[in-house]
């Protein structure tokens, strides 16, 4: 029975991240707004989802520790499966797209991020600071996508690859609904389903954590990326990954410490938030070069790494 749940969640996972790809591209031809900026927002809000349900689920459960590995393992994974299968699946023409302002706005939070561990445990005024943070770099996005949209009236309709002009509103707002429910209701089937069978063999909590639980809260990004990448979207795949990351990093850790503390262990200072920041490093090439393309070869050295990670991962805590 546990084995058919992970199944179905699977399946709810990426259908649900079908539907919502569509709907953001729609929604941007719809808005006149770049398909990248809805990306960042509300489809990075979107599959961020699982991640902030469990963080706080697990500091109120006590157990704090879980929600900070979750966050750094999701991004770890963000980076390194998230665009290395889908990758490998249907080539993503990065060097098309102009991500570099908010790859570079990544990388400062994420550097930020390291800081306040360096300072912790995390406490509510981390909390705060860390959604201020996020609130002035969703303020910027709408002044974005604003002069986009007065630009655009002047300019001719800007044409998103894989949009529908026909499409009614409310198809798009269907699409975004399904999309938005269904990412964390299938992540939670596949998630609890997952440390059922990993208990089962008898793994340790950390590597639980650490592992499955991030990458089954990174399956919705993984779905959302997939389908972005089968359908041509690398604005929709790129934004959606280094949006998913800042969310990660900002709103679910700022929330999470709202409820409660979160204490930072050694093996994060030293190891874990460390290749979270060489992970994003690696993908620097592909947002600062026209030439360069994420090929199924680079889809394999990522994911090839982020297999290297897990082992180093279960030898650590194993």
């Amino acid at each position: 029975m546990v084995w058919l749940t992970a199944a179905a969640g699977l399946i709810i996972l990426l259908v649900a991240g079908d539907f919502l790809v569509r709907g953001a591209v729609n929604l941007a031809l719809r808005v006149g707004v770049p398909a990248l900026i809805v990306s960042l927002t509300i489809v990075s809000f979107g599959t961020s989802a699982p991640e902030l349900l469990i963080s706080i689920d697990a500091v109120l459960n006590d157990a704090p520790g879980l929600a900070l590995g979750n966050v750094v393992g999701s991004n770890t994974a963000n980076i390194l499966l998230v665009l290395g299968v889908p990758a490998i699946i249907s080539r993503l023409h990065t060097s098309g797209t102009d991500t570099r302002k908010s790859y570079i706005t990544m990388l400062a939070v994420t550097l930020a991020f390291i800081v306040a561990c360096f300072l912790g445990p995390l406490t509510w005024v981390h909390g705060l600071i860390l959604l201020a943070i996020l609130a002035a770099i969703l303020g910027d996005q709408a002044r974005t996508a604003l002069a986009h949209r007065r630009s655009s009236k002047e300019d001719e309709e800007e044409e998103v690859e894989g949009a529908d002009a026909s499409m009614r509103g409310w198809k798009i707002a269907i699409f975004l609904v399904l999309g938005l429910i269904g990412l964390p209701l299938g992540a939670d089937l596949l998630v609890k389903s997952s440390l059922e069978i990993a208990q089962r063999f008898g793994v340790s909590d950390s590597v639980i954590g650490l592992t499955l639980v991030a990458i089954g809260t990174s399956l919705p990004e993984l779905a959302t990326t997939v389908m972005a990448a089968i359908r041509k979207q690398a604005d929709v795949a790129l934004g959606n990954v280094i949006g998913s990351n800042m969310f990660n990093l900002l709103a679910i850790i700022g929330v999470a410490t709202l409820f409660g503390d979160i204490p930072v262990q050694v093996d994060f200072l030293r190891f874990d938030l460390w290749i979270m920041l060489g992970a994003s490093l690696l993908i620097a090439p592909f947002v600062f070069s026209n030439k360069l393309d994420l090929t199924r070869r680079w889809g394999f050295l990522l994911s090839a790494l982020y297999v290297g990670y897990i082992t180093l991962v279960v030898m650590a805590h194993g």
